[in-house]
């Protein structure tokens, strides 16, 4: 995989682009895709943003959000657009099997590969071009950057300066976990410079649901939520009967696995889901436990040092049996 830098000659005459991200892309997925399709429309590129996925509703303020295509409803036409692409951005993901049944299709492309993202181990074999740091906060903020080493940070408008800060807020925790390095707000410094209204984005990320999801984190926190102080450890386990009762889509667990981490003690937290055909964990972490490791080690995932993800093809009460017996071999870490 060459060098991003080594990218940007190509990208002098116009292109046909695809921009893709990884399934149920969250705020830094879509708002890192959209910003990159609003800068190269501005450089004279042809731009078609496809997700994998659907995704969630709280994102749909974006601009551009209107126009992206969701593969497994559109599928035919997506395949006609990435059929005929000559250059594939991949955003916020690191492996093809991360976009769920797109994978096949950008493994068998002949196009130019581009790889964005902050994500550890990247099948780098896949790609062309690149840039792979799991230091920085988001591909977001990896977005500025490409802009910047292309010395063209003034091309970026309201619409780029937005989903850019989207990005930040979303992997960072509005701010508050380590990644939100002196870089990342030296960034947001300088898109209020350019006119940003970050209460918008803050608005259109958190202040965007239905009634239901607040009752539905009630009814979790009282009823799903086990703490094991002597392991330092909070647990979350959803079964599909809670999801059906209070009617949640896709997004309205986003931040869940974050609530616990308010206890005293409590340094690692788990939050696994019972999905359709299989099950989804949420790992994170303060301090020296590594959640990547951990993921990759137990079940089937990976992601960050503090925050990861994971799956498991077992029922839910096997998963979270298996967590308890794992989690007391790990208690001297956390």
């Amino acid at each position: 995989m060459k060098t991003i830098s080594a990218l940007f000659p190509f990208l002098q005459a116009p292109q046909k682009v695809v921009i893709t991200t990884h399934q149920k892309p969250d705020a830094d997925a879509m708002g890192s895709s959209l910003a990159l399709a609003h800068y190269l429309i501005k450089k004279g590129h042809e731009v078609t943003v496809i997700s994998p996925t659907n995704w969630a509703e709280w994102v749909n303020w974006m601009p551009g959000s209107d126009k992206v295509i969701n593969y497994e409803k559109q599928k035919d036409k997506a395949d006609v657009i990435l059929e005929k692409t000559s250059t594939l951005f991949c955003l916020d993901f690191n492996a093809f099997y991360r976009t769920k049944s797109m994978a096949q299709k950008l493994a068998e492309i002949t196009c130019t590969k581009v790889l964005i993202d902050h994500h550890q181990e990247p099948a780098t074999e896949s790609f062309h071009f690149g840039v792979s740091d799991s230091t920085k906060s988001s591909t977001c903020e990896m977005i500025y950057d490409f802009i910047h080493a292309a010395e063209d940070l003034p091309m970026i408008d309201l619409s780029i300066a937005e989903c850019i800060y989207a990005g930040l807020v979303g992997d960072t925790g509005s701010f508050r976990f380590a990644s939100a390095h002196s870089g990342v707000h030296a960034i947001v410094a300088d898109l209020k410079s350019r006119g940003l209204d970050h209460g918008k984005v803050h608005e259109g990320l958190y202040d965007n649901f239905l009634e239901n999801r607040l009752r539905f984190i009630g009814h979790v926190l009282l009823h799903r939520m086990e703490i094991f102080y002597e392991y330092n450890t909070a647990l979350i386990a959803i079964p599909k009967s809670d999801l059906l009762k209070f009617q949640i889509k896709t997004g309205d667990t986003d931040g869940l696995v974050n609530y616990p981490q308010s206890i005293q003690g409590i340094k690692m937290v788990a939050l696994v889901i019972d999905r359709e055909e299989e099950r989804k964990w949420s790992f994170r972490s303060k301090g020296s436990f590594d959640c990547n490791t951990f993921a990759r080690t137990f079940f089937e995932g990976g992601g960050h040092f503090n925050a990861a993800g994971g799956r498991s093809s077992d029922s839910l009460d096997k998963t979270v049996a298996r967590f308890k017996e794992v989690i007391k071999t790990q208690s001297s870490l956390i």
